[in-house]
């Protein structure tokens, strides 16, 4: 018997695949604990049609981290900050002050989780920053620290 599986079930399948089963297992295990249902022509269409309209939304995102990546890459931020002697900043630059900056400068809205530095800011001058967008696509910019 085919059934949809609408929760994982270890040993046969993860949700929302498409199983083959014996018909004992899937009426008095799987349907009965409402763990799947059978693969009516009705139920097969709505799978392939939630199927494809997650692709859509999929592709979707893709675009819109292509187009920011695109107006990020190779940019230059500039941030101010106080310092003390020899340019040693008081504090930090952090990750959430970066994402403000791409917010204000470029318009830009990324979470500071995205933000990737090879440590703290703590001084004055240019740093290299990568901002990941989406699994496979990020962008590079660099940001000017300056008083």
């Amino acid at each position: 018997m085919k059934v949809i599986l609408k929760q994982d079930v270890k040993g046969t399948g993860k949700k929302g695949q498409l199983v083959e089963v014996s018909d004992g297992y899937a009426r008095n295990f799987l349907l009965k604990k409402d763990l799947a249902t059978a693969a009516t022509p009705q139920a097969l269409n709505e799978m392939k049609n939630r199927e494809a309209s997650q692709q859509y939304h999929e592709a979707m995102e893709r675009k819109v981290a292509q187009e920011l990546a695109e107006k990020i890459n190779g940019k230059t931020l500039k941030i101010t900050a106080k310092a003390g002697t020899n340019g040693r900043l008081f504090g930090s630059v952090t990750a959430k002050e970066i994402g403000e900056a791409l917010k204000q400068q470029l318009s830009a809205e990324v979470d500071k989780r995205k933000i990737e530095m090879d440590g703290d800011i703590k001084a004055f001058g240019g740093y290299e920053i990568v901002v990941k967008l989406y699994p496979g696509i990020s962008a590079k910019c660099t940001v000017m620290v300056g008083e």
